[in-house]
């Protein structure tokens, strides 16, 4: 596919043609694909810059939210119906930041992971189930560029052009193979879990980070993240491109005790970082100077079991517990053609078996299942094997 079928609709980005296009859905009928464009990689956050939505009897509407800020008359629109969108938790959270919050979902990525398919990415599952192919190249562009090339707003198109189709193809497959329920359960999941939480302790994820051997390292890099993700945040672009993760861990290692020494690491000696000099060495001067009390931990404490390649040698029951319900999983996962991360999540999976209820049986599994967010379908699924797995020792 090549270009839309409807030819490519102008881009919204007044409230006229905004309240025009949310009366047009109003008179559509069916469910509505929406999609949803970020500068991933080139500005601070998530927000969207595009909004695609289409639906029968209405046409693909492309929404630039930068000038509106507000499509709730597109959420008044569309009601109570169900919108089709492809990983749909990529894409929730921008669009509730707009105005945009779903009743009811289909989320087609998810399905293709419960109906077994191979490949789940749009591009697969529409070429597998519907035969075409989709134009690529786009996805990671910086959606925040203005005016957006046409290009761009043709690939931005056809994302949402079959999507209702394959809602289709994939709901007969699903229903095919006795896994509707399973998925409905599955879509209501995603639309109650809501944005996620906050990562604690986002400096730990910095590339690289491993390579510090000390607190007083680790102090500095913290010291040095946050300067860099306060500027980061003020200037609205994405933190490795302000300071990337190699040179923060760089200056961390060589220690620079003035701002000459710092500007002799390679990334520093570029214009730009020049300039920032004094930003960067207060930071690293600011995390030098902590005292022992308010150093970080070499790693923060978790609240789960430890790796399972240390289970061995700290608790080999709990070992033979977790090998014994990763077996039974994997054939489950076999047997009914869905990934075993699907089946059941890992972590939970973990969990469960460090640390088993008491007394051992399954309505004991069953409710432990439901207190870690397992779906019924799951907990009818895996509660007697792991039952049997946590009774092993």
């Amino acid at each position: 596919m090549l270009a839309p079928r409807d030819g490519l609709p102008p881009v919204i980005e007044t409230p006229a043609a905004l309240a025009a296009y949310a009366d047009a859905l109003r008179a559509g009928s069916g469910p509505v694909a929406v999609d949803a464009e970020r500068a991933s990689g080139y500005r601070y956050g998530q927000r969207a810059y595009l909004v695609q939505l289409r639906r029968a009897g209405t046409g693909t509407g492309l929404v630039d939210p930068v000038p509106l800020g507000d499509l709730s008359a597109v959420q008044d629109a569309i009601g109570d119906e169900e919108w089709v969108l492809h990983a749909a938790s990529q894409d929730l959270p921008c669009l509730a930041e707009v105005g945009m919050v779903p009743a009811r979902i289909f989320d087609t990525e998810l399905a293709a992971r419960l109906a077994g398919l191979p490949r789940v990415g749009l591009g697969a599952v529409v070429e597998s189930l519907l035969g075409y192919s989709l134009q690529k190249g786009h996805s990671a562009a910086d959606w925040s560029t203005r005016p957006l090339p046409e290009e761009w707003l043709v690939y931005a198109a056809l994302d949402v052009e079959v999507l209702v189709d394959l809602r289709d193809a994939l709901a007969a497959i699903l229903e095919e193979q006795g896994k509707t329920e399973w998925a409905r359960q599955e879509f209501a999941a995603v639309l109650a879990a809501g944005p996620p939480a906050p990562k604690q302790d986002p400096w730990r994820r910095t590339s690289g980070v491993h390579g510090l051997r000390n607190r007083r390292q680790l102090g500095m890099l913290r010291s040095l993240w946050q300067a860099r993700d306060d500027l980061a945040r003020r200037r609205d672009v994405a933190p490795g491109r302000v300071l990337p993760d190699s040179a923060m861990v760089s200056a961390v290692q060589a220690d620079p005790q003035t701002e000459a020494a710092l500007l002799e690491l390679p990334v520093f000696r570029g214009r730009a970082n020049r300039k920032l000099v004094g930003t960067w060495f207060g930071a690293l001067t600011r995390g030098r100077a902590l005292s022992d009390d308010e150093l970080p931990p070499h790693s923060r404490p978790g609240d789960g079991p430890p790796p399972a390649n240390r289970w061995a040698d700290r608790d080999p029951a709990a070992a033979t517990r977790l090998a014994a319900a990763r077996t039974a999983l994997a054939e489950l996962s076999q047997k009914h053609a869905v990934p075993v991360e699907n089946v059941l999540s890992p972590d939970l999976v973990r969990r469960l078996m460090w640390a088993p209820p008491e007394p051992r049986d399954p309505g004991t599994i069953a409710a432990a299942l439901r207190a870690g967010g397992a779906r019924e379908w799951q907990v009818e699924l895996t509660r007697d094997l792991l039952t049997d797995a946590a009774t092993r020792a």
